[in-house]
């Protein structure tokens, strides 16, 4: 009888029921998918504002940016190319610290993170020579808005990288810990993915 009511009570469970998770996303992966989709949608209403403004631009229809002032295509297309490989240097950080090669995860860290400012510092000198400023029409507040809102995740995503690159030295992380590493990477891929955007639609288009 003592042995059965140790059973039961061996199974109670008081509270709330364990959280359901998946056996194949991580939770805290889900978790920043979820708020790289939120990200996502704040980028969209920038975009929305952006079109409208080039639809009802009263200064110069079927220009862009209206004459004139011109938007220096060179300098943010070696950005891009910056940024761009600034991804697969994170990505081969990752892969590095699964296979436990801490040098290796090291110096992608910190390449990434040069990259990621030179990209930054290029984009202040690019507002500073760029010829006009936010009272100079619509055009010039989406402009600034759009790639300032690009620029300011950025920053962020720099000081996720900083944080990754301290505990690195530290030896934080190792193939059975890494996800310090990986969820400041999937951010850094999404600010990647979204200059690309930002650029062909800015820039090019």
């Amino acid at each position: 009888m003592t042995s059965h009511a140790e059973a039961l009570g061996h199974h109670e469970h008081h509270g709330p029921p364990a959280a359901h998770q998946s056996s194949r996303v991580d939770p805290r992966v889900l978790g920043m998918f979820l708020f790289i989709a939120s990200e996502a949608m704040i980028f969209g209403s920038f975009f929305a504002a952006y079109f409208f403004v080039r639809v009802v631009n009263p200064d110069a229809p079927g220009t862009w940016p209206p004459e004139p002032f011109h938007f220096p295509v060179f300098v943010a297309g070696v950005n891009t190319i910056i940024l761009v490989t600034s991804s697969f240097t994170m990505h081969w950080a990752l892969q590095s610290i699964k296979r436990g090669q801490r040098t290796a995860f090291l110096a992608g860290m910190v390449l990434t993170f040069l990259m990621g400012l030179a990209f930054l510092l290029t984009q202040v000198i690019e507002y500073l020579h760029v010829g006009f400023n936010t009272g100079d029409g619509a055009f010039a507040s989406v402009f600034f808005g759009l790639t300032g809102l690009h620029g300011a995740h950025v920053a962020v995503g720099l000081s996720l990288l900083g944080m990754v690159i301290i505990r690195g030295f530290r030896g934080h992380y190792s193939p059975e810990h890494h996800h310090g590493v990986e969820l400041p990477g999937i951010y850094w891929h999404f600010v990647d993915v979204m200059w690309i955007v930002v650029y062909a639609t800015v820039y090019l288009i």
